[in-house]
């Protein structure tokens, strides 16, 4: 059988599209192997979110062709799709494939290779680097486009999985025995296919033997009662990633959000009330053209208010045919960079503020593998923990104490 490498950029939607291709490949007979090796077919599911995003592409499109300048070159996703022609001139391309024929790259990796690859069949859950925590797509595409996002672009606008074809993958990954599915797309809130989100999530929870089930990331107006008493069942986990963008509400409004920071904090306080032990984690971005210091402060006295488990903090990156990147006054390169740091230093001090209450308590933690005999794992609510021990712990949920945090690492300590 021929050797493919798998690799992915950006988000869990793209996560989510690899391991379903992985699956494909490994089932028509390709044999899976690490990015790393020099695989006789090298996939790269590209972003194109920021123009770093970019840069990292072209690298890892670069680095592959020169491990193995025999191997079929594929670029596949929304680099792929925003810019096909400069993505084809990457050097040692073979393929260019964007996201409208992304579900089908088995059939025309095949066509171009000519067959070989085998025909036989390989069982992908064994050995699988996807085993203890599988991502499982609901939707694509965004119809409330943001002025600085390209996403709309290169994904298109909402669409909804099937309910029955999600509900049907999910017991499938249960039964590969996976632990913990993560419900993913590029606006799950949106979900509408045979009810909405809430209906789906019941469902799931209802008809499966999940025993752990994340959504991704909801949008404030998705946050309802209705929604939040879903997590009265403990297999929910007690997380919800709530994207920001800014804490500042002239800089939300030239960015074409649907809220204003009081919505948002209306929508966090509604999900803090409701779920015990609530990791509420966000996205910060910085630079925005035409952020003032004063707007700037604004964002940070927000977001320090706001006690987030964690931030994503990054600066804008102009991409092109957004409004954002036509507006003026922008924020220089060295002032987003200072900006960016005093954002992360933040995110770091709010980090630890959230994983301190949890010092001395018990937590059930899915441990996913190890280093040099120490394993890592994630609590419920997504908080990584570390544990030095020799015997074999994958893929269990195990009770763990937490027994100190050194440095933003929380240390685990096995029960019984």
């Amino acid at each position: 059988m021929g050797t493919i490498a798998l690799q992915t950029l950006g988000c869990k939607l793209n996560q989510a599209e690899t391991e379903s291709l992985a699956r494909k490949f490994a089932e028509a007979g390709y044999q899976i192997v690490a990015p790393d090796d020099s695989a006789d077919i090298y996939v790269l599911n590209t972003c194109t979110v920021t123009h770093i995003a970019d840069r990292k592409c072209r690298n890892l499109l670069r680095l592959a062709h020169r491990r193995n300048p025999d191997a079929l070159i594929v670029a596949a996703g929304c680099y792929a799709e925003r810019a096909c022609a400069e993505v084809g001139g990457i050097e040692g391309m073979g393929l260019v494939v964007g996201n409208r024929d992304k579900a089908r790259l088995i059939e025309i990796v095949r066509a171009r290779s000519n067959g070989n690859g085998g025909c036989g069949s390989a069982d992908f859950s064994k050995g699988s680097p996807f085993r203890t925590r599988a991502l499982v797509k609901i939707q694509e595409g965004c119809s409330q486009p943001c002025s600085f996002c390209i996403v709309p672009r290169v994904r298109g606008r909402e669409r909804s999985c099937s309910q029955n074809e999600i509900i049907d993958e999910v017991k499938a990954r249960v039964a590969e025995g996976y632990k913990e599915v993560i419900l993913t797309g590029t606006r799950i809130g949106s979900y509408e296919q045979d009810g909405d989100l809430r209906t789906l999530v019941e469902h799931i929870l209802g008809e499966s033997e999940v025993q752990r089930l994340r959504l991704s990331s909801l949008e404030p107006c998705d946050v309802t009662p209705e929604l939040l008493n879903l997590w009265g069942d403990s297999r929910l986990c007690p997380h919800i990633h709530l994207p920001l963008q800014s804490g500042c509400n002239t800089v939300l409004q030239r960015m074409g959000r649907a809220y204003d920071t009081a919505d948002y904090e209306r929508a966090a306080a509604l999900a803090r009330e409701a779920i015990p032990n609530l990791a509420l984690t966000a996205d910060v971005m910085v630079g925005f053209p035409g952020e003032s210091e004063e707007e700037f402060e604004a964002s940070y006295r927000f977001c320090e208010r706001m006690g987030f488990a964690a931030m994503h903090v990054f600066p804008y990156s102009a991409r092109p045919g957004t409004r954002a990147a036509r507006m003026g006054d922008r924020v220089g390169d060295s002032e987003k960079k200072r900006r960016c740091q005093f954002m992360l230093n933040l995110a770091r001090r709010s980090s630890q503020r959230f994983r301190e209450q949890f010092v001395g308590r018990s937590m059930n933690v899915l441990w996913e593998g190890s280093k040099n005999s120490i394993w890592f794992g994630l609590t419920e609510n997504y908080m990584r923990v570390f544990l030095p021990e020799q015997k074999p712990l994958a893929n269990q949920i195990l009770e763990t104490k937490i027994v100190a945090q050194r440095d933003g690492i929380l240390q685990g300590e096995l029960i019984n």
